[in-house]
């Protein structure tokens, strides 16, 4: 299971180990996305957080129990099609396989219902033409 979740952290844990533990007592992968985490202030952060489901559950109430407010993020990737010229480089590091290169027409295609919205492709691509967009969930998984 892969997830995005926006978490605000209260000032008093901002000098705390918190990701390392997530890593080491739940066994939950992470990819940091955008972060503003400074000592003695409340920080914000956006993570993806991977595993096994129950040790997800596990991590995000080891989370709140530290005061962290952990808010699930529906992440989609938006291609501008008149900025791609399809070079194709995004295609090599899409972990999922979104996007790819369609034979023999050599055509970028992106598959967002493939996409997890990692935004790898956003920092590869040397044109800027990915965009990655985040809204809430409301606690039934659909979009607030």
């Amino acid at each position: 299971m892969t997830r995005i979740y926006l978490l605000r952290y209260p000032k008093d844990t901002s000098n705390q180990p918190i990701i390392y533990h997530l890593v080491q007592r739940y066994v939950v992968e992470f990819n940091i996305l955008k972060a503003d985490i400074r000592p003695q202030r409340d920080g914000i952060m956006v993570v993806e957080l991977k595993g096994q489901k129950e040790k997800v559950a596990d991590a995000l109430d080891y989370l709140k129990g530290l005061g962290v407010k952990a808010e699930r993020l529906a992440g989609k990737v938006h291609r501008d099609e008149s900025k791609c010229f399809q070079c194709g480089a995004c295609t090599g590091i899409c972990p999922v396989g979104a996007l790819y290169i369609q034979r023999p027409s050599m055509e970028v295609i992106f598959d967002p219902e493939k996409c997890t919205a990692c935004g790898l492709c956003v920092a590869g691509c040397p044109v800027r033409s990915m965009k990655i967009s985040f809204d809430p969930l409301t606690e039934t998984g659909i979009p607030a």
